[in-house]
């Protein structure tokens, strides 16, 4: 039997974010003989940080780009139309806003199967996005299945139209045997970053936007500084407010126990350094940056936003606190630090959760069996109206 022929259909700008990871790595998984992955990402050719290319390249996977001179370059349409009959693609997966409506387009136009992964909706502060957002919802409520990446944004997709039973709870994944921490770099990476044998490290990664509120994190660690001088802030990350939060790094005195990194493309070595990884978002999908920690057994902080409570349990793999609660993400910070033993316990304990229920292959499994599903689905039903 021929394999089924899948369309990864995506736009994003820069480096991206958590569901490149998935996305490429997928594509690199899957079984050719039973899955032909096409990865295509549509390109905005103003974009001079795009690194999507590069990524696939050393990934080695089937990759096109579709490129655009602007958001709303109507010429994109029928290079995706030519693509899918070039391709022949019986799913097109889709993975935002603009691909889902373009996937819904092409299903009427191609007679594709549409499937989107739901990775949420952030940065509402603008009457744009909340627009976007608004019908993007109303667009993925058409579909015949959708993957949610989180129990809450499942309940969100069923609150505002989509049937329930056609939307399926898969958080993220993450290759235990690729994120497995090595002690014998830890003394290495140490020097790298300018710690002492007598610092602990809080570590913290992504992209410096708002819904990352590093603000808050820098608010939260300067509240320690005075009973805990050993602390040391590492932020590895960069973007729209590098500036901002250099000046607030500054204002609170943080010069000498705080670092922005700026971009790292070794993440899971910096690990080897961290002695805590705090992740202090207000809005997330089924955040990777969490999975890493949990992969590498960095004693984890966390915010109860996105898929983080399904992927953490409280007090047994880190520690969970309310988003934009500055208090209670110091006070969770320091019953780290106080114990240290007690914090790799559980870093441990979730350390085994990645080896199974949240593995990579597990999710591909899962998301596999939707494909095969909907083929079947419309096998059946093209049969029947066949018979009539």
């Amino acid at each position: 039997m021929a394999p089924i022929r899948i369309l990864e259909l995506r736009s994003v700008r820069g480096t991206g974010g958590g569901p490149e990871k998935t996305i490429l790595l997928g594509a690199q998984r899957a079984d050719p003989a039973r899955f032909a992955v096409t990865v295509c990402y549509m390109r905005d050719l103003r974009d001079r940080d795009f690194l999507m290319d590069g990524r696939a390249r050393e990934l080695g996977v089937d990759y096109v780009e579709i490129e655009e001179r602007h958001s709303f370059d109507p010429s994109i349409w029928k290079a995706l139309r030519a693509l899918v009959r070039e391709r022949q693609i019986d799913i097109v997966h889709a993975h935002e806003y603009k691909s889902n409506l373009l996937t819904w387009l092409l299903a009427k136009a191609e007679g594709i199967i549409p499937l989107s992964t739901v990775h949420g909706w952030f940065g509402r502060d603008t009457w744009r996005e909340t627009l976007y957002y608004g019908a993007d919802k109303r667009i993925l409520a058409r579909y015949p299945r959708l993957i949610a990446v989180s129990s809450a944004l499942k309940a969100e997709l069923v609150r505002t139209g989509s049937r329930e039973d056609r939307v399926q709870v898969i958080p993220n994944g993450i290759d235990h045997v690729r994120f497995v921490r090595q002690p014998a770099l830890r003394p290495e990476v140490r020097r790298e970053l300018g710690l002492a044998d007598t610092d602990v490290a809080i570590g913290a990664v992504g992209r410096l936007e708002h819904q990352k509120r590093f603000d808050l994190l820098l608010e939260a660690f300067a509240t320690l500084r005075a009973a805990h001088p050993q602390l040391r802030l590492l932020i590895a990350g960069d973007g729209g407010l590098k500036a901002d939060l250099a000046e607030r790094h500054a204002r609170l005195g943080l010069a000498t126990s705080c670092v922005l990194l700026g971009h790292q493309a070794d993440v899971p070595r910096l690990h080897h350094g961290f002695d805590v990884f705090v992740q202090s978002s207000d809005g997330e999908g089924s955040p990777n940056v969490v999975l890493e920690a949990m992969a590498l057994e960095t004693p984890l902080v966390a915010t109860d936003v996105g898929g983080t409570r399904d992927m953490v349990e409280d007090g047994v793999d880190g520690f969970i606190v309310p988003p934009g609660d500055v208090p209670a993400l110091a006070d969770a910070m320091a019953r780290t630090v106080a114990d240290l033993p007690a914090a790799r316990a559980r870093a441990t304990h979730a350390r085994r959760r990645i080896e199974t229920e949240l593995s990579f292959e597990v999710r591909m499994n899962r998301v596999e069996a939707i494909y095969e599903a909907l083929i079947a689905s419309t096998r059946s039903g093209r049969q029947a109206t066949e018979k009539t």
